[in-house]
């Protein structure tokens, strides 16, 4: 049998290439590369680079190390919870870069949605990490401070930073009212388990830990009670959230699209690439979110920092902090709807989604998480809302209203801070 030259074998490459062997391994695995990225999308080297070099926050990632350092060798509670507090802002940045990639090809919509949500993964981590570990005044704590700190903080920072460089800015009415009217729904939601408590007797060491409080203090049908109003409305809260997202998104998707044509941004990472990171980062922020609970009862008690202090003002300052400055940014550039979106939309996601979700978590793991808050952090979550609702509802912002809503959250601080 005659031999085949290597002309004959190459010719039968497609479309007759008599290149050599070398050159159509590699054509092979360009085209399997291909696979796993669309045609025009950034390299995996080239998503790699800016998800790790992209953002001057990513320097704090080398608390993450540190983090785990400190607690497995038992170090001190300010540097273990420092350390694992500083490692969660970077990586609470990347989550948001990753979804903002992943997000890049749909509408303004829907990307400012699918950013407010993945920004709560934190939120969502963090809380079901104290939830296991029992902290349920900390899960409490850290979601109404989330709320509070996307109205009043981001919303107030992003409506001041508009006002210094535009006199007065526009955005959508209806669906800012819309939005702030499902805000008003949960908070009336957390208001009821309160009220259904004044008619009983007080029962504000239950909320320190139901479990172990004294059998002669504790009421088993009030608390049966609180539980199953907890329960029941979160599941209806999740049953509104699901509603609201179709109507956000499909069927009055209209109210909340931006006047004018905005300018796309290219995307820096492939569909893949970003899955990824958002996978990688979530594990390992799951993580310092845990070491992070774990520090916060040897903290506060042995520097004396008050717990519903650390829980509402410092922790969602972890959480808030790639939300903080998207929403500062989208305000600079006059895109408030969007930055409503990010500051309110993510505050009725806590509310209307994260928090009914860790209730019904805490259900199924036996850890009995309520709706029922302290009065005092029933009044200041109403006031807050009733605050911002009062200054949205004619579609109109500028700095002085930026300011107002700066200082309340402040007052907030410092009355948590003598708390």
């Amino acid at each position: 049998m005659p031999s085949t030259s290597t002309s004959e074998r190459t010719s039968l490459l497609p479309n007759g290439d008599r290149r050599n062997f070398s050159e159509s391994d590699n054509t092979f695995l360009h085209r399997t590369s291909r696979l796993f990225k669309a045609e025009g999308e950034p390299s995996h080297q080239d998503s790699l680079k800016f998800f790790v070099f992209g953002s001057w926050l990513n320097i704090l990632l080398v608390f993450v190390p540190l983090s785990i350092i400190a607690h497995n060798l038992d170090w001190d509670a300010a540097l273990r919870f420092s350390f694992s507090f500083l490692s969660i802002v970077p990586l609470a940045s990347l989550l948001g870069t990753a979804t903002d990639q992943m997000s890049s090809k749909l509408g303004q919509t829907l990307a400012g949605l699918l950013n407010a949500s993945f920004g709560n993964a934190v939120e969502i981590i963090v809380g079901i990490a104290a939830l296991l570990q029992d902290q349920l005044v900390i899960v409490q704590n850290s979601l109404l401070g989330s709320i509070l700190s996307n109205i009043l903080l981001v919303l107030g920072c992003s409506f001041l930073a508009a006002g210094i460089k535009f006199q007065e800015s526009n955005f959508q009415v209806t669906a800012a009212q819309a939005s702030s009217s499902l805000m008003t729904l949960a908070c009336i939601t957390l208001i009821i388990p309160a009220a259904y408590n004044s008619v009983k007797p007080p029962v504000e060491s239950l909320l320190a830990n139901p479990l172990s409080a004294d059998s002669s203090v504790i009421d088993p049908e009030r608390w049966n009670g609180l539980l199953v109003i907890s329960r029941g409305t979160a599941i209806l809260l999740l049953g509104v959230y699901v509603a609201y997202l179709y109507f956000q998104l499909k069927s009055h998707s209209y109210l909340f699209q931006a006047e004018g044509d905005q300018e796309a941004e290219e995307p820096q990472m492939n569909i893949v690439a970003a899955s990824i990171s958002l996978f990688v980062v979530t594990v390992i922020t799951a993580f310092c979110a845990d070491f992070l609970v774990a520090s916060i009862e040897e903290f506060a008690d042995r520097y004396k920092i008050p717990k519903p202090f650390i829980g509402l003002i410092l922790l969602p300052i972890v959480g808030n902090a790639a939300e903080h400055v998207t929403s500062i940014w989208m305000a600079l550039k006059g895109q408030m709807e969007l930055t409503i979106g990010i500051c309110v939309g993510s505050s009725i996601q806590i509310a209307a989604f994260v928090v009914p979700l860790l209730v019904v978590i805490g259900w199924i793991s036996h850890h009995e998480l309520t709706l029922f808050f302290a009065n005092f952090e029933t009044i200041t979550f109403f006031a807050s809302v009733f605050l911002v609702n009062t200054l949205i509802q004619d579609g109109k912002s500028n700095y002085m209203e930026g300011l107002m809503l700066i200082t309340l959250y402040l007052v907030i601080a410092l009355a948590f801070w003598v708390s």
